[in-house]
Parts: C-alpha cells; structure tokens; sequence
C-alpha cells in the first residue's frame, strides 16, 4: 500500500537535526536525564501528518485536562509551564518520558522552535506510576488512572503496555468509564519482545486491550512498522510514534522518541481538542469521532484536523459499528516488489465496513466499535 496524504509529503523531507534519545525506562545507574543541548527549529514531520496548523484555527484543547500516567511530569518544562497539576511527586521527572509525552499533547509554542503540542492550551494532570528509572507496574498505573479521574482529567493517557490482565486494571478501567474519561492507551510495549526479523505474533496488552479503551499503535513517517515490532490483537488507530521532536523535563532543548506511548501521546491530544470543540460529546463519542475521521487504512492513521473539522456525524449504526472488534487481527501483509511502501502494521478488517464521506476526501473507515461500543461497562 502506497502511503498517501500529508505523512508522504512530511516523508520527502525529513528532519536532518541530530537530536539525543529518550527512551522509555533508563538503566539502573543511568542517573536522570540531562538537559538538551539541541533545539529542533524545523516542523517536524507528525505536525504535517496530522495538520495540526489546521487543527489549531478550530480547537486547542481550552479547558480540557489530560491525564499523563507516567514518569511524572516536569514542572520545571518551560512550554509547560503553569499548566501541569502534579500529583505526589510527580512534578519532578527522572526519567523525562512522561514529559516527552506531556509535551506532545499540550506544550506551548516557543520563539524559534517549530514544534508544539497537539493542543496547547490543555492542562496536564501529572502522575507517576513507574519507578524512578521508568520501569511500570500495574497497580501503579490503576491507581494513577484513578488518581488522575479525580483530579478532573477528561483524557488520560496510558503509556504502560502489560502483557497480562490485572483486577486492578480493569476496576480502572471501569472507574474511568462512569466518569466519562476516556482513557488513551498504547496498544503494545515500546520496547521490542525480541530482536529477531521474524512477525511476532500478535497478542493483547492490557489496559489497551480492555473495553473501553482507544489503542494506538506507532507507524513511521511512511505509514509503516518495523518487522520485529510487538503487535497487538486489535488497535483502533494508528498515530506518528517513530523519531518524534520532544521536550525534556528542563530547559529548551529537545529529544528523539519512539513508541506506541508518544503514538498514545499525540492521540490523547487529538482527543483533548475534540472534547473542547464539542464539550457535548460523551467519552465514547469523542473515540468514535478520532476514528470514523482518520485516514482509511486497515489501522485507520489519526487526523487531528479532520477530527475537529468533520461535519460528519460519528453515528454508531451501520454494519459493523456494534461487532466486537477483538476478531480483527493486525498482520504484517505480503509486498510485491517495487512497492514504494515497505511493509505496514495491519489490521484484517472484518467485513462489513461502512463508507464516509469527509470533505473532499474519499472513503473513510467506519469506527471500529470497541466491545460495548466504547460505552461504559455494564451499560
């Protein structure tokens, strides 16, 4: 499949500013992170991808806060500042991943600098639930999902993938749910399983994988995956999470990321400028509207502004729209060669998908209700 619309253009001219990395969890002795030297001036190739200059003419998340469970997230950001509501001692970011992400969703523009969030004039709600290094737990990441609905988050965004269910997680789950929260999750690890060049196999990681739940898997600025990426069951979209310009907990300078969990970041974003574009809309209809107005693609790829944007209406009737989505699997699928496209994360959609139409776009996918359809359990 061929990559089309903005993410090809941002393709054809990537960033050439050397940026240091920033990587989920850091090595037991690594120390916290240092600040960066570096400034990325240039656009940076998701803000293309997802329109985000157009998006901003519409919504920029005013009066909107976004969980971020995490690493924390740094008071001390600059294009933060003033709008991070840090719970315990999550003001202080050791290991700087939390405020990477933080940063893609809401950090404000800056004099010089390119990049900004998706929605700049969003509020952080900080929380931590790994260690300092970065290293996630389950029960801290319920209890961050919690912590964050009580301190008023419409949106919370989960970067932890676990490859096993808890009770923990699902009474989160749950709790966000008759809180109208929508919870944003990364749809697999960032860090890959194994090194091998073989498919893995696809498999579900929780809390992404529990009803209710957006999950969101990485793509590249081409639309594709690495072939020794985790892959989950089922995502819902698919989001720019391979080399991303990022901030750091302190000073001006910015990092390198990559993962479903910044893919999650810049969903949670999108997410943030819909429900202050349309305070109206339900926890469940904000995530139908990200994905009956993304890119068709068997993952549909997050449009920001067509988000906002849409005259559609994001029905949930028409075939399809009710089915419980876990039968779709995501399959790296057979290229002939000379394709200019590698090789794309998919997913086989199940039959029965209903055609949108968005303006001046072609067909667009019909949501990929979740089981329950997004709504709460036991609704």
């Amino acid at each position: 499949m061929l990559t089309t619309g903005p993410a090809a253009l941002a393709a054809e001219n990537p960033p050439t500013v050397k940026l240091p990395v920033l990587t989920a969890v850091r090595a037991a002795d690594a120390g916290c992170v240092k600040e960066s030297p570096t400034r990325a001036t240039a656009t940076p190739w998701e803000h293309q991808s997802l329109e985000l200059s157009r998006a901003a003419r519409i919504s920029q998340g005013a009066g909107v806060k976004v969980g971020v469970v995490d690493t924390g997230v740094s008071t001390r950001a600059p294009t933060l500042a003033g709008r991070v509501q840090a719970l315990g001692g999550a003001g202080v970011d050791c290991a700087g991943h939390g405020t990477f992400v933080a940063g893609l969703i809401a950090a404000a523009p800056a004099g010089g600098v390119a990049f900004h969030g998706v929605a700049p004039r969003a509020s952080i709600v900080a929380v931590r639930a790994t260690t300092e290094q970065g290293a996630p737990s389950a029960p801290r990441v319920a209890a961050g999902i919690r912590a964050a609905v009580d301190a008023g988050a419409q949106v919370v965004e989960v970067s932890a993938a676990f490859g096993s269910r808890s009770p923990e997680l699902d009474a989160a789950v749950s709790y966000a749910a008759k809180h109208d929260t929508l919870i944003v999750a990364a749809a697999v690890p960032d860090t890959p399983r194994n090194t091998t060049t073989a498919t893995p196999t696809p498999r579900d990681y929780w809390p992404a994988a529990s009803p209710g739940v957006l999950s969101v898997l990485d793509v590249d600025v081409k639309g594709v995956r690495k072939d020794d990426a985790p892959l989950p069951v089922h995502a819902d979209l698919a989001a720019p999470g391979d080399g991303l310009v990022g901030i750091g907990p302190r000073g001006g300078g910015h990092f390198i990321g990559s993962g479903a969990s910044l893919a999650a970041g810049y969903a949670a974003g999108a997410a943030a400028l819909v429900r202050s574009a349309f305070p109206h809309l339900s926890a469940g209809e904000v995530a139908r509207r990200l994905v009956s107005t993304a890119y068709p693609d068997h993952v549909p790829r997050l449009d920001a502004y067509a988000a906002v944007a849409s005259v559609a209406q994001d029905g949930t009737t028409g075939a399809g729209a009710d089915r419980d989505a876990r039968t779709d699997v995501v399959r790296m699928p057979d290229r002939t060669p000379g394709e200019e496209a590698t090789r794309t994360a998919v997913l086989v959609a199940g039959g029965g998908l209903t055609v949108l139409l968005l303006a001046g776009w072609a067909a667009l996918a019909v949501p990929r209700g979740r089981a329950r359809g997004w709504r709460p359990p036991g609704r």
